[in-house]
């Protein structure tokens, strides 16, 4: 497993784990909520996930980005349906989305390499 790939799960991890063991009810349901919205229903999860691909990408939040880059992924996106679904969200975020629009790409070759 690449090492950028398996750091970011272990951290993510982690750190959900002492996050959740606070015990905080509030926290917990946010997290309970994003768990369940992207389960399958009216819309398939693949269709789900590129939704998030976009919020996360329209946010620049690079750790949200390569969350659902794998759940994409797994979910059977191609790198084209990817890199349509970023084409949206720089179109939608402007110019400033371009640095996580690379930063994606650099993520999903990784990805490709362990699917390999």
């Amino acid at each position: 497993m690449s090492k950028k790939i398996q750091e970011f799960n272990e951290y993510r991890s982690k750190m959900n784990e002492k996050i959740l063991a606070t015990d905080n009810k509030v926290i917990k349901r946010i997290f309970n909520l994003d768990t369940n919205a992207f389960k399958e229903g009216h819309l398939p999860v693949k269709t789900k996930e590129l939704l998030g691909l976009v919020a996360s990408a329209v946010l620049r939040c690079d750790d949200c980005i390569q969350y659902h880059l794998e759940s994409a992924m797994e979910s059977g996106v191609s790198k084209e349906e990817m890199m349509e679904t970023m084409s949206i969200a720089n179109l939608v975020g402007g110019t400033i989305v371009i640095p996580h629009l690379r930063k994606a790409l650099e993520y999903w070759e990784l990805l490709e390499e362990e699917k390999q």
